[in-house]
């Protein structure tokens, strides 16, 4: 039976120090196959005295603190705005010197927040639907720690949610880690590891413990990466934590993976991300383009899979980065996809519909058609070649992401009707459900952007609309280009006149 890990919401910073720079003497290796040793007499002496200099100690508490933003409403029915303040405490630690700045590694619960709080992004004291508005970084002694003057602040660099692993930088000359990264590939089970961290983020501490599996995918929630187990005693506050080998040809520790989650009903079953994944992020400073799955749909002829996937009903509903999406088909062949306001269905009418036309390249469900932008009042039609390039980019990339989000889900849904007929379908159904709900909240910062293009482009009390039922009719007849251009309207920032330049007041 697959346990559900529980995400570790408190992580402390660790930083590794300088140390001499060699290792003399080498433990026994004679008692042990493989790369790695299952005991600690393998460490070198060098290595076992390692602790007693005054800067190894390098542990550090980081505290990360964000202010969220949420709405309510009043009696009155007025909007009400709040502000609730989070704190978590976690670990890291420095593993490379750039001039007077270090470079630390730490997991992305530690050190990043969800953007917006939701079902599947929870953050304890704030409600669901509260929107991140600042969160500050720094290290300090432990999570009782008021003296702000001594705190050492810490900027993210780059982050992975799917490997739950984040680059830090600070703007001072920490001490680095002495050791040099292992492969977490060598890893075998009884090998023994050292971990050091802040549990509960009150403490320095270093926990040991053995492998107990050398492999494991992870898969929960946004995360998809290899891990390790170990059964060393950790605890919230020790996520981003080094997790250490002991090499037997050199008696020194190495690197092999970054603590990040423990099994909710296992208190010494805890998993380890394999650094093997993490070598590339920690050179080049940036994430890694992965594959697409290999269950989800590729866009090569994408618009006649939307068709099949629209079935009978031609119509197809399904959730789009915490949103909810529609595509239907007209009756003269173009595809109008529609996305609805958080509201819904309390608010039946979307905001956004982005008409695509019946022609266009293999990996496009056809080309952009006019799109319409909603209001309580009824939507308002923009012509496509009347929006600026970077808008245009914007809901070019939102169309794509609906169609192959649309195309997965209809394959999803399909495989559930016919059922489970074996293990090996039971599990295939599994698998496609979790690809997709993490591929649909990945989707946040395109909703996040075209909700800020739709609210500048939203139609003013002045302005003529059509109502949401009118478009599957007869085609919206297009309205002029020239009123798009006129400076200060809603459209103004975002939209100009076909053939003509951008107004004055959309220059950056």
């Amino acid at each position: 039976m697959t346990e559900r890990r529980a995400l570790t919401t408190m992580a402390c910073l660790v930083l590794t120090s300088a140390a001499p720079a060699a290792f003399g003497q080498t433990g026994p290796a004679g008692a042990y196959t493989g790369s790695y040793a299952d005991d600690f007499s393998a460490l070198s002496a060098r290595t076992r005295n390692y602790d007693d200099h005054p800067e190894s100690v390098f542990s550090y508490c980081a505290r990360n603190t964000a202010v969220y933003e949420c709405l309510s409403y009043a009696a009155d029915g007025a909007i009400r705005r709040s502000r609730q303040r989070s704190v978590l405490h976690g670990t890291a630690f420095a593993y490379q010197r750039q001039a007077n700045d270090t470079l630390l590694l730490t997991n992305d619960h530690v050190a990043a927040w969800p953007s917006v709080t939701d079902a599947g992004h929870l953050v304890d004291g704030v409600p669901a639907g509260c929107k991140l508005v600042s969160q500050t970084l720094a290290l300090v002694d432990n999570e009782h720690d008021e003296y702000a003057r001594d705190d050492v602040p810490v900027t993210v660099v780059v982050t992975d949610p799917q490997l739950d692993v984040a680059i830090l930088r600070a703007h001072a000359p920490l001490q680095v880690m002495p050791w040099k990264v292992g492969r977490s590939a060598d890893l075998r089970e009884r090998n023994v590891v050292e971990v050091r961290g802040f549990p509960l983020g009150a403490f320095r501490a270093t926990n040991v413990g053995k492998v107990i599996s050398a492999h494991d995918h992870d898969d929960y929630g946004d995360w998809d990466h290899d891990d390790f187990v170990v059964d060393a005693l950790l605890s919230s506050g020790n996520s981003g934590s080094p997790v250490l080998a002991v090499s037997r040809t050199t008696g020194e520790y190495e690197l092999v993976g970054i603590f990040h989650a423990g099994y909710s009903q296992g208190s010494a079953l805890n998993v380890v991300i394999g650094i093997d994944q993490v070598r590339d992020l920690m050179t080049t400073l940036k994430r890694s383009s992965r594959e697409p799955p290999e269950d989800l749909v590729a866009l090569n002829g994408a618009r006649e899979k939307l068709q099949a996937a629209l079935g009978t009903l031609a119509e197809l509903f399904f959730p789009f980065g915490g949103l909810v999406a529609n595509i239907r088909a007209r009756p003269d062949g173009m595809l109008l996809f529609s996305l609805f306001s958080r509201d819904f269905p309390f608010s039946s009418d979307p905001f956004l519909v982005i008409g695509s036309g019946a022609t266009g390249g293999p990996s496009n469900p056809g080309a952009p058609g006019p799109i319409w932008v909603g209001s309580p009042r009824g939507l308002k039609d923009y012509p496509w070649a009347a929006l600026l390039p970077d808008v245009q980019a914007q809901l070019t990339r939102a169309l794509d992401e609906m169609a192959g989000d649309a195309v997965s889900y209809a394959e999803l849904k399909r495989a559930r009707e016919i059922g489970s007929q074996s293990r090996q379908s039971s599990d295939h159904i599994a698998h496609l459900g979790k690809v997709f709900a993490r591929t649909t909240a990945s989707r946040g910062d395109t909703v996040q952007s075209i909700e800020e293009i739709t609210e500048k482009l939203a139609p003013q009390s002045s302005t003529s609309v059509v109502h949401f039922a009118d478009l599957f009719v007869t085609p919206a007849a297009p309205s002029g280009t020239a009123a798009l251009a006129t400076r200060g309207g809603p459209s103004g920032a975002i939209a100009q006149a076909a053939g003509g330049p951008p107004p004055a007041t959309t220059q950056r």
